[in-house]
């Protein structure tokens, strides 16, 4: 080699080198600010070996925990004071919702005292939905002078000569539809309930009674094709293979 000439080997492993150390810390830098919050650290000084890119860090200073918790951290060279975090509290329950009163007494004897407040305490609550049968007492009389039996009429329902009220079939079509029940599930849920409703019936009592529903359909039908701009979303039906069109 000549006098004077680079030496190029090892220029060469110094730039290797030099190429390694910003990849580190590319990497490092890269977990502080994409990573986990497992992954993210904050370094102990601002001169700390591993990040020497010149780019402002955060430096936690001190937190404590009494209850609530004080942080008070420098940020970008300045000093943010520190802040008490209050936690909101619970949210209050809706006053619509049916109070449910059980009264407690004390376990000791309360005679002589005098009554000097009480203290609530509020847990929603949840019942299922009940199944439950309306009755109908049509009593029978029978006309003076064999006249005939005289009896009431029964009240009109939405399916005739079905056994299902129209709470239940509204509930029935809710279910499936708004809250994409499965009928399958639906009859598992009657079973547990002590009723069995074999499937063929779930599905009649739906087609009759979306049947039932069919002037309203036409009439929001009618009003959606006066209006002079539609947008339409065709999804394909996985079962049949037609389009389903939802305006």
């Amino acid at each position: 080699m000549q006098d004077g000439a680079p030496d190029y080997k090892q220029l060469y492993e110094q730039s290797q080198l030099r190429i390694t150390a910003l990849e580190q810390q590319l990497q490092q830098l890269q977990k502080m600010i994409f990573g986990s919050r497992q992954e993210r650290f904050v370094p102990a000084s601002p001169t700390d070996p591993q990040l020497l890119l010149d780019i402002p860090t955060e430096t936690v200073a001190a937190v404590s925990v009494t209850g609530a918790q004080k942080i008070s951290y420098i940020r970008q060279g300045v000093t943010v004071e520190p802040k008490l975090l209050q936690h909101p509290g619970r949210a209050k329950l809706p006053e619509s919702l049916r109070r449910e009163e059980i009264i407690i007494e004390p376990a000791a004897d309360t005679a002589g005292c005098k009554k000097m407040g009480e203290e609530i305490t509020e847990v929603l609550e949840y019942q299922p939905g009940e199944l439950y049968v309306k009755q109908y007492r049509r009593i029978k009389y029978a006309r003076p002078d064999n006249g005939g039996i005289l009896i009431g009429e029964l009240p009109s329902r939405p399916l005739p000569k079905v056994i299902a009220g129209e709470g239940l079939l509204a509930q029935i079509v809710i279910d499936k539809y708004i809250d994409h029940l499965p009928l399958h599930r639906q009859m598992q849920r009657f079973d547990r309930a002590g009723v069995k409703l074999p499937y063929s019936t779930l599905t009649d009592w739906v087609s009759e009674t979306c049947g039932l529903i069919t002037p309203l359909f036409n009439a929001l039908k009618a009003e959606v094709l006066q209006s002079s701009y539609l947008h339409a979303d065709e999804t394909v039906c996985l079962e049949s293979g037609s389009y389903v069109t939802c305006c």
